[in-house]
């Protein structure tokens, strides 16, 4: 039985993967006519969530077919806070009196529909495995009734995109950088992954000052090294992703890469929505137009360094073992950047901002 550490996770080895043929529980299953039936293929008379014996999801952890088991419930867990919401669930802050430790839950309901489970085995998965300091650690999942719960590391400084309003020095830029490209090329090295929604709301930071990758539900399975499924955010999607009929490789991360960079260094999305007059537009703008610089301020080094990123031609891209020796990342020393001060100056504005729309709302609903 794995214990949930109060650091930070040493995970198992890879689960098995599975198609999403395989879900079913097998080709006899007869055809059900009503939603609640349904619900029978994946989830037995006991109220185990059943990924065919790949992933095992009980009221009391999860069992993985390696042997490994994360045992985690409900009543072990404190609720504190929400700390947001998104297209695949709710994530609240949680305390976890048996450890004393503070994490991140996620629900995410169950629904009958091939692409959402698959979301929510691909998370399991990914986090299951990801041994790196780049990845948010995973402490364990359970189900009840129709919701999976995912409970992870909880990074208290929040996402960046709530972060960079006041402003990211070159130095602090670089090293945020250089946590990304080491947490995507951990994915795809080691766990043969392309992220596909590499973007600000998907990278979270800690008041110690480390950054770290989430949010792996839409990742996918790279095989012979290319991917088709049109999955993802579009407003940081690759030309070649955007464009229909196109295959793409891990290179497509890189643009999102890039156009995260531009974004936390200029504090705004480079291709903002009231700029154009609907969203094809604006993805016509991605597709056709001079993709962004980075601000004069920068660097030379820092500037190439993303236009490196955003190079139409996915197949003139860096690497990630080639971004690793650009001189943007390697002219700033980890160890002399003070990432800690600017992650806890960040934090500090992001809640000073959060309590004075707080005000705001109580003083117009009042």
């Amino acid at each position: 039985m794995t214990e949930i550490p109060r650091g930070n996770t040493r995970r198992a080895g890879p689960m098995p993967r599975m198609t999403l043929s395989q879900m079913g529980g097998g080709e006899s299953t007869p055809r059900q006519e009503t939603p609640f039936a349904n619900f029978s293929r994946f989830v037995d008379p006991s109220g185990k969530l059943n990924f065919d014996g790949k992933a095992i999801l009980h009221a009391d952890g999860v069992d993985f077919s390696n042997g490994n088991k994360f045992k985690i419930n409900m009543e072990e867990l404190k609720l504190l806070e929400e700390l947001g919401k998104g297209q695949y669930g709710t994530v609240q802050k949680v305390y976890h009196k048996p450890t004393m430790v503070t994490m991140a839950m996620k629900e995410t309901r169950l629904e009958l529909d091939q692409s959402k489970l698959n979301s929510i085995l691909m998370e399991l998965d990914v986090l299951h495995k990801s041994q790196s300091p780049y990845i948010v650690d995973f402490y364990g999942a359970f189900f009840i009734e129709t919701c999976v719960y995912y409970c992870m590391e909880f990074m208290d400084a929040g996402s960046l995109d709530k972060l960079y309003q006041i402003g990211v020095p070159e130095d602090v830029l670089s090293v945020i950088t250089l946590s990304m490209v080491r947490g995507l090329k951990f994915l795809k090295d080691e766990l043969a992954i392309i992220h596909r929604d590499v973007k600000p709301t998907n990278v979270l930071v800690n008041s110690e000052g480390e950054v770290k990758l989430c949010d792996f539900g839409v990742s996918g399975q790279l095989v012979q090294s290319m991917a088709k499924t049109h999955i993802g955010c579009q407003s940081y999607m690759a030309p070649e992703r955007i464009s229909q009929g196109k295959t793409y490789t891990v290179q497509s991360d890189v643009w999102s890469l890039g156009l995260s960079i531009v974004e936390t260094a200029e504090g705004s999305y480079p291709y903002p929505p009231e700029k154009y007059n609907s969203v094809f537009a604006q993805l016509d703008a991605i597709v056709g137009s001079p993709p962004p610089p980075l601000p004069g301020t920068y660097s030379e080094d820092a500037r190439d360094f993303v236009a490196l990123c955003l190079l139409k031609d996915a197949r003139a891209r860096p690497t990630y073992a080639a971004l690793l020796e650009h001189p943007f990342l390697t002219n700033h020393k980890e160890s002399e950047v003070d990432m800690k001060g600017w992650a806890v100056k960040a934090m500090e504005a992001r809640i000073a901002r959060e309590e004075e729309a707080k005000k705001q709302t109580q003083s117009s609903s009042a």
